[in-house]
C-alpha cells in the first residue's frame, strides 16, 4: 500500500532531534522524499544519513530560520533538489532563558520571538509562494499547548506560540482558495532532549511537568509526528487552519 505522503517532497525544519527528528523520519516511512533542516549541521547530517540507511530518500540542508536569506536558500534548494515542495513542517523553536515578566531580558524575548515566530513566519512566507506557483502544498506548523494558556516563567515563548496560532489561521483563510492548506499542532510535554534538559533542573520541576500529564506520562515525538504527517496528506483534504492539540488531555483538564 503506498504511504500516506507517496511520491511527495516534504521539508521539516529542526529536524536534527526530538519532534523535528521524529517527523522527518515517519514523512520518509509515508513515501516521501525529505529535507532535513535544522541549524546544528552535526544532527541534521545524522537525521538525513539514518533516513537514507532505513531505506529513504534524503537530504540535509543548514537553516538558520531567523536569517530570510537563508530561508529563501533553503526552500530554493528544496525545488533545486526535487523539483517542487509539497509539505512543509515548520518546527524549529524552542525558549531563551525563562523566569518571570518583569526579570526577562529583552535578548532573550527577542531571541525567542525571532526563532519561534519570526522564523515561522519566514518559512512560511517562501514556502506559500512556491506551493501557490505549484497550484498547491501543505505546511503545517509546530505551536504548543503554551500557545492557548498562561505558560508562567515563558511570558516570551507562550507568547510567541499565541502568535504561531494567528499566524496559521489567517494564512489559512488566505490561501483558501489556492489549494495551500496551513495547520498547526500544538504538542504538550513531549520527551524529548529540550524537555529532559528544562527537567534536570531540579525534581520538583520534573514533578510539576508530570502532575500536568492526565495519563501519567510524556508524550512521545512519534505520537507527534503521527499528527503532523496526517495533517500534511490528503486525507486532511478539507482541514484548513486547525490548531489540533495533541498533549494527552492535559488542557482539557
Amino acid at each position: 500500500m503506498a504511504g500516506l505522503v507517496d511520491g511527495k517532497v516534504a521539508l521539516v525544519t529542526g529536524a536534527g532531534s526530538g519532534i523535528g527528528l521524529a517527523c522527518a523520519r515517519l514523512f520518509a516511512c509515508e513515501g516521501a522524499r525529505v529535507i532535513v533542516s535544522d541549524l546544528d549541521e552535526a544532527s541534521g547530517e545524522a537525521a538525513a544519513e539514518a533516513i537514507c540507511t532505513d531505506g529513504g530518500e534524503a537530504k540535509f540542508v543548514r537553516c538558520d530560520v531567523r536569517d530570510e536569506a537563508q530561508v529563501e536558500q533553503l526552500i530554493r534548494a528544496a525545488s533545486d533538489t526535487y523539483g517542487r515542495l509539497d509539505c512543509a513542517h515548520n518546527n524549529a523553536g524552542g525558549p531563551a532563558g525563562g523566569g518571570p515578566v518583569h526579570a526577562l531580558s529583552l535578548e532573550d524575548w527577542n531571541q525567542t520571538l525571532a526563532l519561534n515566530l519570526s522564523g515561522v513566519f519566514l518559512c512560511m512566507k517562501h514556502e506559500i509562494q512556491v506551493m501557490q506557483a505549484q497550484g498547491g502544498g501543505s505546511i503545517v506548523n509546530t505551536a504548543s499547548g503554551a500557545g492557548v494558556v498562561a505558560t508562567p516563567f515563558l511570558a516570551h515563548y507562550s507568547a510567541a506560540k499565541h502568535g504561531v496560532l494567528g499566524l496559521t489561521k489567517t494564512a489559512a483563510r488566505e490561501n483558501a482558495q489556492t489549494n495551500v492548506r496551513i495547520n498547526a499542532v500544538l504538542p504538550g510535554s513531549i520527551d524529548t532532549p529540550a524537555l529532559r534538559a528544562w527537567m534536570d533542573q531540579g525534581p520538583e520541576v520534573a514533578k510539576g511537568i508530570l502532575r500536568s500529564q492526565p495519563g501519567g506520562r510524556l508524550g512521545l515525538p512519534e505520537e507527534i509526528a503521527e499528527a503532523v504527517v496526517w495533517l500534511s496528506s490528503d486525507r486532511a483534504s478539507f482541514v484548513h487552519g486547525e490548531s489540533m492539540m495533541v498533549d494527552g488531555g492535559a488542557i482539557s483538564r
